[in-house]
């Protein structure tokens, strides 16, 4: 295995040069110091995130500012502060002071929580309980409390859930061993339990779920190795966090609310660069869990958790293979220090099997193209979750997005012979509970330009007749989705409904608008009931496709702050406005659901499961845009078509 890799290097220290660039930490710490030096902060203000201002969509790159937002929390008054810095000029141009709201938790805040929970009473006793006399080897998962209208919820005190997991072994697998029947909740400001409950004890699962090399055995000895090497180097180009690869060019970001962002994303096609994504990411998520006694755990883990500052720094293990390079991120501290994610966003080419083929049968001629893709991807580690989050560039057009999701899934103790209702048995005595990951992706979509409609597209049958009358034929029919209501959607795997992103004053050569369609992946819908806390808070699940009016302020589908939100921010509030969408600049975001029962294999390391998503050019190009691509030349020299 080769793991040749190139990591970040700015061109110059201090301020970046292009608006889109991700903070270095140089410019974390100027904004801190702009804040310091405006606002004096009392010794209880810490920062949550400090994160690009990005400039007006369609701002002269080479003239908008260079500027920061600034998120800060005061415990002493319970407010959320906002903060806007000019970096170039050094000054803070805004400031605000936000009463109602709970900005995201931190790290820091996890760690306090967890050494005030073993350091209270209660706990002490439901461990001794347990036959635990060393609380120290009891971790404690901090899990965002929602809100559900509970007496305690009120009086606008910061606050957390927590679970607890008995660790087998010093660093050994401490899911493996819940501690099944206690609950509680958390002042997070002062470390107060505010509300604990001990069960009845069930006890320990005795296997240990270990899944480290050194102690799981024998290995498997027949796995021989594979060399990825690139003898003349990448076909990518990187200039900055500008990126050209096969025609493709597009700028890589980095924020700490949403982690891997694409910029910018066009296809050059004879001389001409044409837009198709302004902006895309992953703007929010949620794992609802199916347990009533877990009614809780339905976190937002981008909006409530900041996931951009829990990214991989991808130097173990090689996660990927070839001539790669590696763009580093950076986020603050609480304190208002500056951290280096090194090696954050992983960018390589890989192999993608054939692109195209056809062999002339009277002539035995053969014409194949062996297609590779560019992949621009992170992970990020949420408690006992890893996610990865990959985009893909084809050399056909297609942009294609998935999500890999793996680690170690939620476990509960249980007795002898008991079958968890919510949840399957994964091993003697543990159980794995029922939930969803659901995934909304932001498409900031510009199809030649802003211009554009979005236009739903089913099969439909024809009936048995005149028309039809052996039975065979279906057409697809077309519907634009004139306004924002129209077009909250579902899919319909029936109809085979996808939508198509038009430019109608853009042509090709049959005299069709260009366009872009949205192909589904795997999907399913949420089982959670109307009216309750999950479709409340995070109401973008009840949708697989919603379209809105560009606006700079709707950026996150479950609204800016949603930890201990009631509920009703973001996308159902939006599309209220029922802002006409024909001919206009729309974004569209995608609701994916990762539908998780576990099963035994799932455990002690869940294998990855993949669940996304394609662009796909719909009449964009006037032919087959690969064609270009040359013939493969194997090792021994030659075509692969040679006879």
């Amino acid at each position: 295995m080769t793991c040749s890799t190139a990591s970040e290097s700015p061109s110059t220290p201090g301020v970046a040069t292009h608006p889109l660039d991700p903070l270095r930490p140089q410019e974390i710490a100027a904004a801190v110091a702009i804040v310091r030096t405006a606002r004096p902060l009392g010794d209880r203000v810490r920062f949550v995130s400090i994160s690009p201002a990005e400039p007006p969509k369609g701002a002269d790159a080479a003239t908008a500012p260079r500027a920061a937002e600034v998120v800060l929390r005061d415990p002493a008054t319970r407010r959320t502060l906002e903060a806007r810095v000019d970096l170039r000029a050094g000054e803070l141009t805004d400031w605000r002071e936000l009463e109602g709201v709970q900005a995201q938790l931190t790290a820091e805040e996890f760690l306090f929580v967890e050494a005030a929970v073993r350091r209270a009473p209660q706990f002490v006793a439901a461990l001794r309980r347990r036959g635990i006399e060393d609380p120290s080897t009891v971790d404690v998962d901090p899990v965002a409390a929602g809100y559900h209208g509970l007496p305690e919820e009120q009086g606008g005190r910061r606050l957390a859930r927590l679970l607890a997991f008995a660790r087998p072994s010093p660093g050994g697998n401490a899911y493996a061993r819940p501690l099944q029947g206690v609950f509680g909740l958390v002042d997070v400001d002062s470390g107060e339990l505010v509300a604990f409950e001990d069960r009845d004890p069930v006890p320990l699962p005795a296997e240990d779920g270990e899944y480290r090399a050194d102690r799981v055995g024998p290995l498997r000895d027949d796995v021989r190795e594979i060399r990825i090497t690139q003898p003349d180097g990448p076909s990518f180009t990187v200039e900055g966090h500008e990126v050209r690869w096969q025609k493709w060019r597009l700028r890589v970001g980095f924020t700490p609310r949403e982690g891997l962002v694409l910029h910018h994303v066009g296809y050059e096609d004879d001389g001409r660069l044409r837009p198709v994504l302004h902006r895309a990411s992953y703007a929010e998520m949620v794992v609802p869990y199916a347990d009533p006694d877990r009614f809780y755990m339905s976190p937002l883990d981008i909006g409530e958790f900041n996931v951009g500052t829990m990214t991989n720094a991808l130097t173990l293990g090689c996660d990927c293979l070839g001539a790669i390079r590696y763009f580093d991120g950076a986020y603050v501290t609480p304190g208002g220090e500056p951290v280096t994610i090194p090696n954050a966003i992983c960018l390589h080419e890989e192999d993608d099997g054939v692109l195209w083929k056809h062999t002339d049968f009277r002539t035995g001629h053969v014409e194949v193209r062996r297609g590779r893709r560019l992949v621009i991807s992170s992970f990020v580690t949420v408690g006992n979750y890893e996610y990865g989050f990959f985009w893909y560039l084809h050399q056909d057009g297609r942009i294609a997005s998935e999500v890999k999701a793996t680690g170690i899934v939620a476990t509960q103790a249980l007795r002898d012979g008991e079958r968890p209702e919510y949840g399957v048995p994964i091993a003697p005595n543990l159980g794995g509970i029922n939930h969803q990951h659901v995934f909304c992706a932001r498409l900031d979509i510009d199809v030649d330009g802003p211009g554009n409609s979005v236009v739903e597209v089913e099969a439909e049958a024809v009936p048995e007749g005149e028309e039809n009358p052996h039975g065979n034929a279906w057409r697809t029919v077309h519907r634009t989705l004139s306004s924002e209501l129209e077009a909250c959607r579902r899919l319909a795997p029936e109809r085979a409904r996808g939508w198509l992103v038009t430019n109608p004053a853009v042509r090709n050569a049959v005299g069709e608008a260009v366009a872009y369609k949205l192909v589904p992946g795997d999907n399913t819908v949420p089982f959670a009931a109307p009216g309750s806390a999950l479709l409340r808070r995070a109401g973008f699940v009840e949708h697989h496709l919603w379209v809105t009016r560009h606006a700079a302020a709707e950026r996150y589908p479950a609204g800016e702050y949603p930890y201990q939100h009631s509920g009703g921010e973001g996308l159902p509030a939006w599309v209220q406005a029922d802002r006409p969408l024909v001919d206009r600049d729309v974004v569209l975001w995608y609701t994916m659901n990762h539908h998780h029962v576990p099963r035994p294999e799932d455990w002690p390391v869940m294998p990855v499961a993949r669940i996304g998503f394609e662009l796909k050019p719909w009449g964009f190009f006037d032919r087959n845009p690969a064609l270009d691509v040359p013939p493969s030349r194997p090792g021994g020299g030659g075509s692969c078509q040679a006879r």
